[in-house]
C-alpha cells in the first residue's frame, strides 16, 4: 500500500541542489538569442528584398494543448501594463526563447518561508527560516545557487493572508519541516520559477493550499499546467506532481461546514467552472473532475477561512496535520 503521509517527527539529511542544472532550466547562451533575433531581422529583410510583404510568425499562445519597467517608459505609447507583457510574450514565442534569456524580468509579488537557504547571483546568503517574517522571492530565480534545505514538503498557499496565519502559527517547523510559498493570488513569473527550481533541486512533495472556488482552481492549475498566456514556456513554469490539498470541495461537506458562511456561485463563477472543466487535462485527472462536479452541484463556493467557524486555529492545529498524515490530497 501507499504511503501517503508526510509527517514525520525527525528530519533527514539536508537536501542540496545539484551543481548541474538541469536542461530545461539551464540559460541560452547570448549568441544563441542573439543569432534567434537576427534570422526574424533577415527573413524580413529577404521579404523587402523581393518586395513581399513581412510576415512574422508567431505560434498560437493562447492554446491549452501548447502546454514592467518597460511600460512606464512610455505610458501614452503602451496605454497599459498588460500590453507590454502580450507583446514581450509574442516575442518569446516568435524567438522560442525564454523572455528571461531577453533580460526583461518582471517586478516580484510572491513571499517564500520555511527550511531554505540559497545564495543569490549578487553573493547574498538567504535563510528564509530566520525571521518572523516571509522573504521576497528573488527576482533573478535562475541567478540563485547553493540551495538547502531539510524539508519534507512544500505548500503553496493562494492568499497572502493565509500565508501570514500560517507564519504566525509557526506551521513550517510545528509540523515538520516545510517551505511555504505563495504568489498571493494569480502567481507572478517569479514565483512559478522558484517553485520549479525548488522542485528541481529537492524534488520533494507540493501542495496546493486554495479557496474552494473556481478562482482558486484557477490558480492552483496556473502551477501545475500553466497559463494560457504562456502555454508556450509551460515546460519551464509547471510541476505536475502538484497535489490539490485543499480546500477542497468535498471537504465542506465532509466537515459538515454551514451553509450559512458558504457563499453563492456568480455567473462568472459559474462560467470559469465550465470553461475548466473543458479543459484537456481535467479528463486526465477524474479525482479533480469529480471535486469539480461536487462545486458545479451545490453551486457554492468558500474560502479557506471558512474553517474558522469550526475553531480559530482548526487550518494549523486539525486540518492541515490530518490531511498531511492521512493522504488526504487528491
Amino acid at each position: 500500500m501507499e504511503d501517503r503521509s508526510v509527517c514525520s517527527t525527525h528530519a533527514p539529511a539536508g537536501n542540496k541542489a545539484s551543481l548541474r542544472e538541469t536542461s530545461h532550466e539551464s540559460h541560452i547562451p547570448s549568441a544563441e538569442v542573439l543569432e534567434a533575433i537576427e534570422n526574424v531581422i533577415l527573413d524580413v529583410l529577404k521579404s523587402l528584398a523581393q518586395n513581399r510583404a513581412p510576415v512574422l510568425t508567431v505560434a498560437r499562445r493562447s492554446d491549452w494543448r501548447n502546454i514592467e519597467d518597460i511600460y512606464y517608459s512610455d505610458i501614452l505609447l503602451f496605454g497599459s501594463q498588460s500590453v507590454v507583457d502580450n507583446i514581450i510574450n509574442d516575442i518569446s514565442c516568435m524567438l522560442r526563447i525564454p523572455r528571461r534569456s531577453l533580460h526583461v524580468l518582471s517586478t516580484t509579488k510572491g513571499f517564500v518561508a520555511g527550511n531554505l537557504s540559497y545564495t543569490e547571483e549578487d553573493g547574498t546568503k538567504v535563510n528564509c527560516s530566520c525571521s518572523a517574517t516571509a522573504v521576497t522571492v528573488p527576482s533573478n530565480v535562475q541567478g540563485i545557487k547553493n540551495l538547502i534545505s531539510h524539508a519534507k514538503f512544500m505548500l503553496i498557499v493562494e492568499k497572502d493572508a493565509t500565508f501570514q496565519r500560517l507564519l504566525d502559527d509557526d506551521f513550517c517547523n510545528k509540523l515538520s519541516p516545510c517551505i511555504m510559498i505563495t504568489g498571493r493570488g494569480i502567481p507572478d513569473l517569479n514565483t512559478r520559477l522558484l517553485v520549479r527550481k525548488l522542485w528541481d533541486s529537492f524534488q520533494i512533495p507540493i501542495f496546493t493550499l486554495m479557496d474552494a472556488d473556481p478562482h482558486g482552481v484557477e490558480i492552483m492549475c496556473i502551477y501545475k499546467y500553466g497559463s494560457v498566456s504562456m502555454s508556450f514556456e509551460a515546460h519551464h513554469l509547471t510541476v505536475p506532481s502538484i497535489k490539490w490539498l485543499g480546500l477542497l470541495p468535498s471537504d465542506l461537506q465532509r466537515l459538515n461546514i454551514r451553509k450559512d458562511v458558504l457563499i453563492p456561485f456568480t455567473k462568472q463563477d459559474q462560467n470559469k467552472l465550465a470553461s475548466i472543466q473543458k479543459r484537456p487535462y481535467i479528463a486526465c485527472q477524474p479525482t479533480w473532475k469529480k471535486e469539480l462536479e461536487i462545486m458545479e452541484a451545490s453551486k457554492l463556493k468558500a474560502e479557506i477561512q471558512v474553517l474558522t467557524s469550526l475553531s480559530s486555529d482548526y487550518l494549523s492545529r486539525v486540518y492541515l496535520p490530518n490531511k498531511l498524515q492521512f493522504g488526504g490530497w487528491v
